[in-house]
């Protein structure tokens, strides 16, 4: 029994009282069938009825949620069999697709994710984190038992490395092949569910990375899905002239057709609504915006501005508490600029002004090689007057792979259990956690993990156990960021400002406060020298008592470290560095110490 129902139903597989709908774009196709384990893979039984503009469609009663099926599409003498673009899951990447109905129990009604000022993303790939066994990846499940872990870390938000289906079992993810699916080895559609809500009962945000710059570019059955093509690319989903290349394969989505542009939104819009995901980041949109990712003098691509800002306006007005990401890395404020001014509007990006000075400071040899003035620029850097549109790391997948490897691995290769490897590694995630921008922290970089990411190894659990201290560290640092402890409000704050400034002894002192006046100061003190200092002096906004709530060289993180005893500032009331009082710290080598204003409380 068949029947058409209306194409506002929506597309792929859609399970109702009456069976299950099918409904697919094939606009060059004369003919199309499903079939499947409910009709005994017939390639003729169940024909879908055309609809306007290249839709198919039928209802088949006795399909249900498990059946596997895929689409017969016949376009003149070819006779395709293809895989449902929208399917949610399955079998594996060159099997078939299956109806899924999500029927997941939430339990994350009161969840909410922290405002984007008090958020510390720890960005993880699903099959290393806590991967078992060498002959299999980790699955969601595996992630859900280190959720503890996360948690007595602080971490409130967490970022996923792409989990839609891609070729084989192994993989980064940034080779989607079905966009909608959700990859088997990681346990598919309802464990997926299950952890971002195990994550959301405690307090954890998740956002999801996706892959709207390219699909595949193997096991995808998009790749000339109706038959027609042409210059021999990739048909109906895809530019099929010089547009279609990326360096990721020949397959960039045709942005300039309503049904790509309607694909993409919907795929964003599923992560959000179905699978309640606080945010989404999408990866190399500059790829999306330009033909060559805006690299000299390059094609712009307009129809791909508008699918991001069509994506992201839905999402804001929908849904303001998610957030949207670009890895876009062209330092360009237009891609977080409200769509209201012109801008693509996402909420913030990933900051080349950050990430590459501040690692160049830390891996520098010699201390005389540090320059001083880059680190300032790093930490002042804003997008449109908003210190939080930008996300601020030292290491994430790209920068710990690709050639490049871990931090302290890069200043002391083959030794990055040294005193230098750790000590400036801190320092690195130490200023991203206290300067103005939404902090990112890289899976294992809490306990100096040394080996570049490779989506083959298991993150090393071995390290953590060895680097408990560093790994106490970090998260006394991340609790200053997120929780109101020793009144660092300050660090949630849009107001930097640079209190001292030394190039010649590489230490630097500034202020961040909520307040444009500074009266809620939190203040860093940086020393990126191998000479421990005296009552080192440098200038400060007001006369209040500090006391000392973070000291990087407290050998309670590292036996190695000195333990240089380190008082409350002393200030006294006179000018310096053009500021109005004078404050006075001992001041350890390669440390970062942290001060607030003391309260009548302390």
């Amino acid at each position: 029994m068949e029947k058409v129902i209306e194409k506002t139903a929506g597309m792929g597989a859609i399970v109702s009282k009456a069976g299950t709908t099918f409904r697919v774009w094939a606009p060059n196709a004369d003919k199309v069938y499903v079939t499947g384990t409910f009709n005994e893979w017939s390639k003729s039984k169940n024909k879908l009825k055309a609809e306007e503009n290249g839709y198919w469609a039928v209802t088949v009663k006795n399909a249900k949620a498990g059946d596997e099926y895929k689409f017969i599409i016949h376009n003149g003498k070819q006779i395709l069999e293809r895989n449902d673009p929208y399917a949610k899951e399955m079998t594996n990447s060159n099997g078939n697709s299956l109806v899924t109905n999500i029927e997941f129990q939430w339990e994350d009604q009161d969840f909410e994710m922290k405002s984007w000022n008090n958020l510390v993303i720890y960005e993880l790939h699903v099959g290393t984190f806590n991967r078992k066994q060498e002959d299999q990846v980790a699955t969601f499940e595996d992630v859900i038992k280190k959720i503890p872990y996360l948690k007595s870390l602080a971490i409130n938000c967490v970022e996923i490395l792409p989990i839609a289906e891609f070729a084989g079992g192994i993989s980064w993810g940034y080779n989607p092949s079905y966009p909608f699916a959700i990859e088997r080895d990681y346990g598919g559609a309802e464990a997926f569910a299950k952890m971002v809500n195990a994550f959301h009962k405690e307090g954890i945000a998740v956002i999801l990375d996706v892959v709207y710059n390219h699909f595949g570019p193997s096991d995808m059955d998009l790749w000339q899905f109706d038959g027609w093509s042409e210059n021999d690319k990739g048909g109906i989903y895809f530019y099929n002239d010089h547009r279609s290349e990326t360096p990721w394969g020949d397959s960039r989505p045709d942005y300039g057709r309503e049904e790509v542009r309607q694909y993409i939104r919907d795929n964003a819009l599923m992560w959000i609504e179905d699978y309640h995901c606080d945010g989404l980041r999408m990866d190399a949109t500059s790829y999306i915006r330009y033909e060559g990712g805006g690299l000299g003098y390059d094609s712009e691509l307009p129809e791909g501005n508008m699918l991001m800002r069509d994506i992201n306006a839905e999402i804001n007005a929908k849904y303001p508490g998610k957030l949207t990401i670009a890895e876009d890395l062209k330092g360009d404020g237009l891609v977080t600029l409200s769509t209201e001014n012109g801008g693509l509007g996402y909420g913030s990006q990933w900051d080349m002004n950050f990430v590459h000075p501040v690692r160049k400071v830390l891996i520098e040899q010699g201390d005389e090689h540090r320059d001083m003035q880059s680190l300032v620029d790093a930490i002042l850097f804003k997008y449109n007057i908003d210190a939080f549109e930008r996300i601020i790391y030292t290491e994430s997948h790209d920068e710990v792979a690709n050639g490049k490897a871990r931090v302290p691995e890069e200043i002391e290769p083959g030794n990055a259990d040294s005193f230098f490897g750790k000590k400036r590694a801190i320092l690195g995630i130490a200023i991203t956690l206290t300067s103005p921008g939404i902090p990112m922290l890289f899976q294992g970089q809490e306990f100096i993990e040394d080996e570049y990411f490779q989506d083959t190894e298991a993150l090393d659990w071995d390290q953590q156990k060895k680097h408990k201290g560093i790994t106490r560290m970090v998260r006394d640092l991340v609790r200053l960021r997120t929780e109101e402890k020793f009144e660092t409000q300050g660090l949630k704050g849009q107001f930097t400002k640079i209190l001292h400034f030394n190039e010649q002894n590489k230490v630097l002192a500034y202020a961040r406060s909520t307040k444009e006046d500074f009266s809620d100061s939190t203040v860093v003190l940086i020393n990126l020298s191998n000479v421990s200092y005296e009552n080192y002096s440098f200038g400060i906004t007001q006369a209040a008592g500090f006391q000392l709530v973070f000291n990087s060289d407290w050998t309670g993180y590292d036996e190695e470290f000195t333990d240089m005893e380190v008082h409350p500032i002393q200030i006294d009331q006179e000018g310096y560095d053009n500021e109005a009082m004078k404050a006075t710290s001992n001041l350890p080598a390669y440390a970062a110490l942290i001060f607030v204003p003391t309260t009548n409380e302390d």
